[in-house]
């Protein structure tokens, strides 16, 4: 049953419209937004993944430099610095719970399994130590047996982990490079279906609460209103009880957290909706008001009503809110990190770091790098900057690497989760700092 829609794949991924707008065009506060078409199954274009050959790496812009830190991982996709340094490292993919219902999601499925994107997570976290002297980084197991994980945290001696199906917590003691014991529940999360199953974490600053990216568990609801019960949403965990409420709703999909260093703002990045068209919807990074509603699945870039959506409420559409800067559509941002360090050159401090792991029904691609957006007074301002590219060949056709994770190391290195080849890698400036 699968020669088909595999070869079916293959026209698919190398044929269709090409998009019509710029990308440049869907970055910022007001994109362009054209209209939107419907697809019987959207044009699809996906590199096949290979991985890094030899001594290959991602290209970086001008006065920075790369290498390679940790190989060998099994599907690399969160990293969180710990206070001594060590690096935790978060492998892991989706359950596979989602069942296959339509053609449609089985062309789907196999087009980005294609690209390495779906391999096999390790479900574990790793530690990496760097070696005083000779800088290498050494690899160790931290905590393995865990259910597709995400987001991790650490609070004071607990570590908080956040599987698909529930947050679990662990005791942490510094400079221990395994933590063997099973851990307890914290909270348990929405968990069925899985259309999405990452589940990003934040602690708030004062350690008392925990806050949670839930993705939606349909591209805009085609399983029912019944599964989205919960998704699409940020919650809000309380530390001292595992109790939850829902701190701000429809999110599509939002996979990062992080607070703006100046404002203390929560902000998020959203992957949004598909199949309306190559250059519809841009994904977007957002500051989160509290209570706040951002139109999933009835509205997209505020309150651009979706038609396909059934019932309408124009009521909630009406308090949707537009989010603060678009990064053009499709491009499935990741991660987010401010950075905070001084290791890089002063025209990327204080903005936001964003990794793009890119399209799947889009051509050209869009997406593949790690971008830069400036803040000024804890608001986006001008273009994205393209920091970290080459992930795919100059033709589309191949796929290297993907990047999803990011943070900063000890000493103010910007670190990249790769997880099409299963590599972390350090951005540095390469000249005096």
């Amino acid at each position: 049953m699968t020669a088909i829609p595999a070869a079916l794949v293959l026209v698919l991924a190398g044929c269709g419209e090409k998009a019509g707008i710029d990308p440049r065009q869907q970055v910022g506060r007001e994109p362009v937004l054209p209209a939107a078409q419907n697809f019987l199954v959207p044009p699809m274009q996906v590199p096949k993944g290979t991985g890094w050959q030899g001594d290959a790496h991602p290209t970086v812009a001008s006065g920075l430099k790369i290498e390679k830190i940790a190989d060998g991982l099994q599907h690399p996709r969160q990293l969180l610095t710990l206070p001594n340094g060590d690096v935790l490292v978060v492998e892991a993919n989706g359950p596979g719970t989602e069942p296959v219902t339509t053609p449609k999601q089985l062309i789907a499925g196999i087009v980005k399994g294609r690209s390495g994107k779906g391999a096999k997570g390790g479900n574990r976290i790793t530690l990496l130590r760097k070696e005083p002297g000779s800088g290498k980084w050494q690899q160790h197991v931290f905590l393995d047996k865990l259910h597709s994980p995400f987001g991790v945290q650490l609070i004071g001696q607990t570590l908080y982990v956040a599987n698909t199906d529930r947050i679990m917590q662990y005791p942490y003691t510094a400079g221990a490079t395994s933590i063997t014991e099973p851990g307890s529940e914290l909270a348990d999360l929405p968990d069925t279906i899985n259309h999405h199953w990452t589940k990003a974490l934040l602690a708030s600053r004062d350690g008392k609460k925990l806050y949670v990216g839930v993705g939606s568990n349909s591209n805009i609801t085609e399983n029912g209103l019944a599964v989205e019960y919960r998704r699409a949403n940020i919650l809000e965990v309380d530390v001292a009880t595992g109790a939850s409420r829902i701190f701000a709703a429809g999110l599509r999909n939002p996979t990062g957290l992080q607070w703006e260093p100046q404002t203390g703002k929560l902000w998020t990045i959203v992957n949004e909706r598909d199949e309306i068209g190559e250059s519809l919807v841009p994904d977007y990074m957002t500051s989160v008001k509290e209570g706040g509603f951002y139109g999933w699945p009835y509205s997209y870039y505020g309150q651009h009503v979706d038609q396909r959506v059934k019932p309408q409420r124009p009521d909630l559409v009406q308090t949707a809110l537009q989010p603060d800067f678009a990064l053009a559509s499709h491009v499935a941002p990741l991660g987010l990190f401010f950075y905070t360090g001084n290791n890089l050159p002063a025209i990327y401090r204080g903005g936001a770091f964003i990794s793009e792991h890119g399209s799947w029904d889009r051509s050209p691609l869009a997406g593949y790098e790690v971008s830069y957006v400036s803040f000024v007074d804890g608001r986006p301002t001008g273009q994205k900057l393209s920091v970290v590219t080459g992930f795919t060949s100059s033709d589309q056709k191949s796929l290297f690497g993907a990047p999803v994770g990011l943070a900063q190391s000890a000493d103010g290195a910007l670190l990249i989760a790769d997880d099409v080849g299963n590599t972390v890698w350090s951005v540095t400036a390469s000249g005096p700092r």
